[in-house]
């Protein structure tokens, strides 16, 4: 039951750091750091597999 809960927690951990990641590359590519844009997408494209990795594990366990 305590592993559920840690799932739900790593999970949302992901999906803030997500929106966080996206934030900062909208920010960047307005002042036109567009190496920094590359950096935060490409962190966008790592969190966002491990959060729905995460959301499957979690799922699947009984409560």
């Amino acid at each position: 039951m305590k592993f559920k809960f840690i799932g739900v927690a790593l999970l949302c951990a992901f999906l803030m750091m997500n929106i966080v990641f996206t934030q900062f590359m909208v920010h960047q590519f307005y002042f036109e750091n567009y190496i920094n844009v590359l950096i935060f997408g490409g962190l966008n494209i790592v969190v966002f597999p491990l959060a729905f990795f995460t959301y499957k594990k979690t799922k699947d366990e009984k409560a």
